[in-house]
């Protein structure tokens, strides 16, 4: 799976290379005003699924748009999603739910199940041993 985040500039136009055939081909308009996706207008919000063999000229109007193209191959298996969990049968859905009410998948060992940081913090890690780096 590749996922590209695509920003172009008012006026701009691009063309996104054909890929290889058989691959899953969804571009994603976001933020903007007004795009044309090989002559047919898109609505912001919106998506299109494209054909990935071939290219695709993106005319852009005349403010900044946001895109996101997301492409992989088909998995060639059932898919099966229900909130954070995402399966091939039902039966496995409810067996990680099942799994998650009984041991947050292996014990959480903060006292609330939304641990935060300081925003002040700033970035960091934490390493197992206690070590931690800050940037």
């Amino acid at each position: 799976m590749a996922i590209w985040v695509i920003r172009m500039e008012a006026g701009a136009v691009w063309t996104l290379p054909a890929g290889t055939l058989g691959l899953n081909r969804t571009l994603f308009y976001y933020q903007g005003l007004t795009i044309d996706v090989e002559g047919g207008p898109i609505s912001v919000g919106n998506s299109i699924r494209l054909v990935s063999d071939r290219q695709a000229r993106i005319t852009n109007g005349d403010s900044e748009s946001f895109l996101l193209l997301l492409q992989g191959k088909p998995i060639g298996e059932p898919v099966v999603a229900s909130g954070p969990f995402v399966m091939n049968s039902e039966a496995e859905i409810q067996q990680a739910y099942t799994d998650f009410r009984r041991t947050r998948f292996g014990g959480w060992p903060w006292p609330t199940s939304d641990p935060v940081h300081p925003r002040e913090k700033g970035r960091f890690a934490r390493y197992p041993d206690g070590t931690e780096v800050v940037r």
